[in-house]
């Protein structure tokens, strides 16, 4: 019996790996040996920490905060997020989203908000730098409003009802100055002025360097000095870029009425502030049972003709006044967030333009340097020139001589004048050639 199960064995094929462990009866190895992707998925998710300066005492503190609570907490999408992350090189951007603006300007990488801003904990000068001007203003206005930090959250109601109650009053109205910009265009604002300030100290700082060494180099063309000018010629080249990309980028935002008018985060906030309170004010108004709430449906048998009439003519009235109130705000808006913008795309326009005259006086060295190697080379020539024809004036004569040396039986070697003859001949003949021969330029001088 014994033979006959081994000869079966031997005959049958092998079972497969599944068949010899089954579910649960044996060991199972990993899809992917040697891989840790739950490393990797983990990475992307780690706590980071932020710093964060309130908008309503100006106070920062430092907090760790995921990437997936981060996205909850501005409602923003992953690949906004992915534009401040320091293990990745984007050009400089600045967007605006329903509850936040990202700004990615340089080194300051942050995230704007209505009531704070959130920047990666750095420890760069330029981030300490911005984090302590931004809570110098924020003082300031503090101060200059009498400590009226707690004003952020009666702001949607005066705005709806005024300070008297009456709707649409607009709260004592009055002019908005540059001292009544909302925070988010504070922020924004010292963030361009710290992304400016940057690049326009790195122009100046090329500058410095860049004149003396053309102008150097104009004086005294060495291999050295070659190379320090090609080095410094890339540091222009990627310095400009970025000061372009900052550019366009504030230009293209002053070209977009939409993208400046979702800038403005703190409008959105008092509406829908605004419509809160106006809701809980009119059902308020309503449960008295002093008048009909607007907000309530209408019963046409309950209610006459004249009250119904009245009440349609008071909510449309309402709602025009409600959106021209906005349009203008809006508009207002636009044109406050558009100047800022402006005074800041001048400051980097004027980065910019000095950039450009050191590129042109960089290409003007190189022309010079050219004419002056195209000037040396035309010596050259010439004087090879000159070397070649003095060659063959020898020659000639070398010929003559060797004519005159040679044993052939010639009768007009022995008249008496024949040598001094052929001597004039050749020297009148060279004499010619030189002349015919003169050294010209024949390099073209680019």
């Amino acid at each position: 019996m014994a033979d006959a199960r081994e000869i079966k064995e031997r005959l049958l094929p092998p079972k497969p790996f599944s068949a010899a462990f089954p579910a649960g009866g044996g060991p199972r190895l990993p899809l992917f040996q040697g891989m840790d992707f739950l490393g990797l998925k983990k990475r992307g998710q780690g706590l980071r920490s932020w710093i964060r300066v309130d908008a309503a005492t100006g106070e920062s503190q430092v907090i760790e905060v995921d990437k997936f609570t981060m996205m909850r907490r501005c409602d923003l999408p992953a690949r906004d997020l992915r534009l401040l992350d320091p293990l990745f090189v984007y050009p400089s951007t600045i967007l605006g989203r329903e509850k936040a603006i990202v700004v990615n300007l340089e080194q300051i990488r942050c995230i704007i908000t209505a009531d704070e801003v959130l920047l990666l904990n750095s420890l760069d000068g330029y981030v300490l730098q911005y984090v302590v001007e931004l809570q110098r203003r924020l003082r300031e206005v503090l101060r200059s409003d009498g400590g009226g930090g707690g004003r952020g959250r009666d702001a949607g109601y005066e705005a709806m009802f005024g300070r008297g109650g009456e709707v649409g009053s607009g709260g004592g109205g009055g002019g908005a100055s540059v001292d009544d910009l909302p925070f988010e265009f504070r922020a924004l604002e010292v963030a361009l002025e710290a992304a400016c300030t940057f690049l326009d100290a790195q122009a100046a700082e090329l500058e410095i360097e860049a004149y003396p060494l053309l102008d150097e180099l104009t004086s005294k063309i060495s291999t050295s000095n070659l190379e320090r000018v090609r080095r410094l010629k890339s540091r222009l080249v990627a310095l400009t870029r970025r000061v372009q990309k900052v550019r366009d980028e504030i230009e293209q935002l002053m070209d977009d009425d939409g993208d400046m008018a979702e800038m403005y985060l703190t409008e959105k906030k008092q509406k829908m502030e605004a419509a809160f309170y106006g809701d809980q004010s009119l059902i308020g108004y309503g449960s008295t049972g002093v008048g009909v709430s607007v907000s309530a449906p209408v019963s046409p048998v309950s209610s006459p003709p004249e009250t119904r009439k009245l009440e349609k003519s008071i909510s449309l009235a309402r709602s025009r006044h409600e959106s021209t109130k906005s349009s203008d705000s809006m508009t207002e808006n636009i044109e406050e967030l558009e100047m800022l913008l402006e005074a800041y795309f001048v400051v980097i326009d004027s980065t910019l333009n000095k950039l450009t005259s050191l590129k042109e006086y960089i290409d003007d060295t190189e022309d010079f340097i050219n004419i002056q190697l195209d000037n040396v080379r035309n010596q050259l020539i010439q004087f090879e020139l000159l070397l070649t024809t003095g060659t063959f004036v020898i020659a000639i004569f070398g010929v003559v001589a060797g004519i005159f040396g040679m044993n052939f039986p010639i009768t007009f070697f022995d008249q008496p004048g024949a040598f001094q003859w052929i001597s004039e001949y050749c020297s009148i003949s060279d004499s010619r050639t030189q002349a015919t021969d003169t050294p010209v330029k024949t390099l073209k001088i680019s």
